[in-house]
């Protein structure tokens, strides 16, 4: 089934296209955050003048035509509503266009599924670590079958909390990976530390970090607080593989193409006689190969939506979505 997916969650306008459980083509055009960080206003009005240039490009990487397609996903949250309401209506505009049915896809949800698939994992432990979220996850069938929460952030996500510090200490770009470029060779400095069993807390640490810039080199504040997220971040996690008694652990989301978060997880899987995955960087960062490769399994299933049942949800829990 050649289904299309949209994704406009945030910066990124991403459309894949998925058939029969693989990714063909999943292609993307981006906001640029330069030191600025998102306003969604102004992000949004770049998804408006993408997503047509992003379609007709990941049709051409498919080899396929619009008429070709089956169906079609989006995402219908979490994310920034302006920047959601962009991939709503592109994708409500090929549907009725097509008379294809429609998902509605939950992005963490469809985060956790592509990195299971990828990583041939059965029913996985998830740590989903984005922007917005920061999650500890594992699937539940009952009332229907949903990703759990077994731990959270009590505030912001650990993505969130790494770019606002960036700009803080006007780097550029202001994201994760340029904090970790700057935090080689950096040295320890003591930063708050702050989780609660399977919770955690990021917003003593942001303030703490950021005062820290006046007092110690940026590259060992840089160093400090990610190696202070990611050990509260594996602490939680180990906690909760034991409690569940998981043997399997995959990791997921924007902050999952950290190569000293994986490092760190794959340490703890190790030492818990547990297998460790994850997929590609492409689809750990935001991508519509992801939604593209949820919905086919959604529409295959009965669970589309009516048009005119469409919408977004910026807080759209992971623990409410229906998955196949």
């Amino acid at each position: 089934m050649l289904v299309i997916g949209i994704e406009s969650s945030a910066h990124t306008f991403g459309v894949g296209i998925c058939d029969d459980g693989k990714v063909i083509a999943n292609e993307k055009m981006m906001f640029n955050i330069s030191d600025k960080g998102l306003i969604p206003g102004k992000v949004a009005e770049t998804h408006v003048k993408n997503a047509p240039k992003t379609v007709e490009i990941a049709l051409k990487a498919a080899g396929i035509k619009i008429g070709d397609i089956e169906g079609v996903g989006y995402t219908r949250g979490p994310g920034l509503g302006p920047c959601l309401q962009v991939g709503e209506l592109t994708a409500k505009s090929i549907a009725k266009r097509l008379g294809v049915k429609i998902a509605q896809v939950n992005h963490g949800a469809a985060h956790v599924e592509i990195a299971r698939s990828a990583a041939k994992m059965k029913d996985p432990l998830a740590l989903y670590v984005s922007g917005g979220n920061s999650q500890i996850l594992k699937s539940s069938e009952k009332p229907f079958r949903h990703y759990e929460i077994i731990g959270e952030t009590f505030d912001i996500g650990v993505g969130n909390m790494i770019d606002n510090f960036a700009r803080a200490a006007k780097l550029n770009p202001a994201w994760g990976s340029t904090v970790a470029k700057m935090a080689q060779g950096g040295k320890y400095v003591r930063l708050p530390y702050t989780v609660k069993g399977m919770d955690f807390a990021f917003t003593g640490l942001l303030t703490s970090a950021i005062k820290m810039l006046d007092k110690a080199s940026k590259e060992d504040v840089c160093y400090s607080i990610q190696e202070t997220a990611f050990s509260m971040l594996c602490e939680a996690t180990e906690r909760a593989l034991l409690l569940t008694k998981s043997r399997e652990l995959c990791v997921c989301g924007g902050v999952a193409q950290s190569s000293r978060l994986r490092e760190m997880l794959g340490m703890v899987a190790k030492e818990n006689s547990a297998r460790f995955g994850f997929a590609s960087n492409e689809f750990n960062a935001d991508n519509g190969g992801m939604i593209a490769f949820l919905a086919e399994r959604m529409l295959k299933a009965g669970m589309d939506s009516n048009i005119s049942e469409c919408g977004v949800e910026q807080r759209y829990r992971i623990d409410r979505a229906r998955i196949a």
